[in-house]
């Protein structure tokens, strides 16, 4: 059952310049990118730096105004809402930011952090107090984490209380903004598995975003593949590690490293720089780089088709299908 349908969202920032601030043109972040989430389970968006996949998880908690299409939970319009309706919104939807530090109050207590999010929808008293020592048991800190302050964390017990304060709500779906990319290595796996668990015990959906495959493919039921603010491809998990179609993947995956020196990989060649999102290329936007790309994929942006063989699997790509 959907939870959560993204319909040609379109988010466009503007450049200005001069002392008046006159716009010049527009930064392309998100272009018309539609897909669904289903509940319950792990939707991954990956891609390099600039692909646009922040930028679409601040578009649903609406952190962002959109510029064109549309955002529905449920089948309930998240644009255009009222201060009334969007309060009732974000018990039903969170955000893990990717800086644990940045995103918490460093003049806040633990217990005033969780506080707050009760406080805002009307909520105090001992059954409050009850629901965030559990909170915090929840996300394996002891009562003591409570009296104390963000700086006297680390940074993997920071996002602790981060992924604490986004779930104190009950939410149905979290949107994860790279929520261990600012942890060391070791850490990483404890939080990930933190959030598995969370996952299987609240029944929560994940909009899980990160730049790291390797990430993503330990959590992901689906994976989209963005660049330069389009889907270049989706699929499950599965397919698109093992049979990826679009160019893009492949050289993505094939950066990922191999931790095992005897282990032969193959590489993908990519040349020059990723294209200004200002002024984004004519026709398939990964045509620049893409060591396959024919007369045909400069003059036409391709569609995001269905592979004939597996209806989930779908690429914008003029000759893989």
């Amino acid at each position: 059952m959907q939870i959560l349908e993204i319909n040609h969202l379109k988010k466009y920032f503007p450049v200005t310049s001069g002392i008046f601030l006159r716009p010049t043109g527009q930064i392309h972040a998100v272009d018309d990118v539609s897909f669904t989430v289903e509940k319950g389970e792990t939707l991954g968006i990956v891609g390099e730096s600039g692909c646009g996949k922040t930028t679409i998880g601040r578009c649903i908690m609406g952190l962002y105004s959109l510029t064109a299409g549309s955002i529905t939970l449920e089948g309930k319009s998240l644009s255009g809402m009222n201060s009334v309706l969007r309060k009732q919104f974000t018990t039903r939807v969170q955000m893990i930011f990717q800086d644990p530090y940045e995103s918490l109050n460093p003049r806040h207590t633990v217990r005033q952090i969780l506080e707050e999010k009760f406080a805002i929808h009307g909520q105090s008293g001992s059954e409050v107090s009850n629901a965030i020592k559990t909170l915090i048991e929840q996300v394996g800190l002891g009562p003591d984490a409570l009296l104390k302050y963000p700086h006297e964390f680390s940074g993997g017990q920071r996002q602790r209380i981060g992924i604490a304060r986004a779930v104190s709500m009950t939410p149905e779906v979290i949107v994860c903004d790279e929520p261990v990319s600012a942890l060391d290595v070791s850490v990483q796996s404890k939080i990930l598995n933190l959030l598995l668990d969370l996952q299987e015990d609240l029944g929560l959906t994940y909009l899980f975003i990160s730049h790291d495959l390797s990430v993503v493919r330990h959590m992901a039921d689906r994976i989209i593949v963005m660049y330069l603010g389009k889907i270049m491809e989706i699929a499950q998990a599965h397919t698109l590690y093992t049979s990826p179609f679009h160019p893009y993947t492949k050289a993505l995956l094939d950066a990922v490293p191999v931790p095992d020196p005897s282990v032969k990989t193959r590489k993908t060649p990519l040349k020059g720089e990723i294209p200004s999102a200002e002024h984004p290329p004519l026709g398939c936007r990964f045509n620049t780089r893409c060591p396959d790309a024919q007369p045909l994929c400069r003059e036409k942006e391709p569609a995001l088709t269905t592979n004939s063989q597996d209806p989930s699997h779908k690429t914008a790509c003029h000759f893989f299908r």
